[in-house]
């Protein structure tokens, strides 16, 4: 066993033994179910490398005591299909278990391959389990896709790399824990971040650094994997990143600085930093979101579309290429107009509301749907703007203890400017009316 690679060893056996994928396999969930019940569809699995799509398939088979052939869709052709098919017959005839075909990379088939399961998953002769890393729906062809349920499978989180590393190291049967040794926290980080949710990675780096952990020690045991032993493993110089420390803190900050600052190569340079240190990518983009708001505010509204954007972008593409609209987030909101007039408005605007209570809503703008509400005064004297030239009326919208208060106070910088000039104009055509309003009144009046 020794010389089967420990990702291998450690393949699990049975679901219990299965590592994630919970929004499958929970209670109550798809395959939960299916198996409560003794059924099994054909089905396609989809997801990223390691995160279990062929071990999940051979438990499956297992559970609904199917024959299990496995076919590569890189090394085999439809003439290996043909001889698995008439095997699958032979064995009903006989009275034998029915056939799981589990495809790996089946988007690697052409058209007419794929063609050729349709009519023995649609008789029942197979149930098929294909796997693929890309889109089903690009790769696979229509009537094949609609005869499968195509379930989703996620890279492992954090979480769970973390159980399988505990696990490989204290397996003594098929893991590492005749070698007795143990990791270090900043090691276990690195090897985690640098598996990005893969565990056959993750198991071939512990593989690695336990070797090298046990090198040169008298009886070949013991020991402690570091950092250093992990970098040698990886061949890559680990950067040192407590996402719990200082360091965490001083990244994103040098990064929103830089941001703010208008720089937006420094910007960059951070942004890389956080994310080759495995810092949570979403956690960036809601930093991002979070800045086109505070620090570009409506100087350029359109940021915030962007860093929202650069969110669902990366959700919809993943590591790595959606770093890239991370990046191009980071330079928009780097050489955006700048202004914090959004932020201080709103810090203004909500002291006072903490600093002077629930102060009552002025009644002319209150809403009056009753009869009772109507003759409380509910919405009397109330000015409907579009009755109004240039839909602008001299009204009181505040609390009469905030009268003239101002909190939002647009800058000339980007589409502030807009703002500010819009805003100025109103002002003074208010002061206007005002002005000839008290004309007609005449003096003392």
């Amino acid at each position: 066993m020794k010389h089967v690679p420990l990702a291998e060893r450690l393949r699990p056996r049975t679901l219990e033994e299965f590592i994630g994928q919970d929004h499958l396999l929970g209670e109550n969930r798809i395959l939960n179910s299916l198996l409560a019940r003794g059924t099994l569809p054909s089905i396609i699995l989809w997801g990223p490398p390691g995160c279990g799509k062929t071990t999940l398939a051979r438990i499956l088979a297992r559970l609904v005591d199917a024959n299990f052939v496995s076919f590569s869709a890189v090394l085999s052709g439809v003439k290996e299909l043909r001889a698995i098919i008439q095997e699958a017959k032979e064995g009903l005839k006989q009275g034998g278990a029915r056939t799981v075909l589990f495809v790996d990379e089946i988007h690697r088939f052409n058209k007419a391959q794929q063609d050729a399961f349709l009519p023995h998953v649609e008789s029942g002769l197979i149930t098929l389990i294909g796997a693929t890393t890309e889109n089903p729906s690009f790769e696979i062809i229509s009537p094949l896709l609609s005869r499968c349920q195509v379930l989703t499978l996620k890279p492992l989180d954090k979480t769970a790399l973390s159980t399988l590393i505990d696990r490989a190291l204290k397996d003594r049967e098929r893991g590492l824990g005749r070698l007795d040794i143990t990791i270090d926290q900043d090691a276990r980080n690195v090897i985690i971040a640098r598996a990005d949710g893969d565990a056959r990675t993750l198991l071939n780096y512990l593989e690695l650094a336990s070797e090298l952990a046990v090198s040169g020690r008298p009886d070949g045991s013991g020991g402690v994997i570091t950092i250093e032993l992990v970098e040698e493993a990886i061949q890559q110089k680990a950067l040192r990143y407590d996402k719990n420390g200082d360091e965490h803190y001083n990244l994103i900050s040098a990064f929103h600085k830089s941001l703010r600052g208008s720089d937006p190569d420094a910007a960059l340079y951070w942004l890389a930093r956080m994310l080759a240190s495995g810092e949570d990518p979403h956690y960036v983009a809601r930093r991002m979101v979070r800045f086109a708001s505070e620090d570009v505010g409506n100087a350029d509204p359109q940021a915030l579309t962007v860093a929202l954007n650069a969110l669902t972008a990366f959700d919809f593409l993943g590591k790595p290429e959606g770093e890239l609209a991370l990046a191009q987030s980071a330079l928009y909101l780097a050489t955006a107009p700048k202004s914090n007039a959004v932020y201080k408005a709103l810090g203004q605007a909500q002291a006072d509301a903490r600093k002077l209570g629930s102060l009552p809503v002025p009644l002319h703008i209150r809403n009056a749907p009753t009869k009772l509400m109507e003759g409380l005064g509910y919405g009397r004297g109330y000015k409907y703007a579009h009755d109004h030239p240039d839909a602008v009326v001299e009204q009181e919208y505040l609390p009469s203890e905030l009268r003239n208060r101002i909190y939002y106070q647009p800058t000339t910088r980007g589409y502030e400017r807009t703002i500010k000039d819009r805003l100025d104009k109103w002002r003074k055509i208010l002061a206007r009316r005002r002005g000839a309003a008290q004309r007609r009144s005449g003096p003392g009046k």
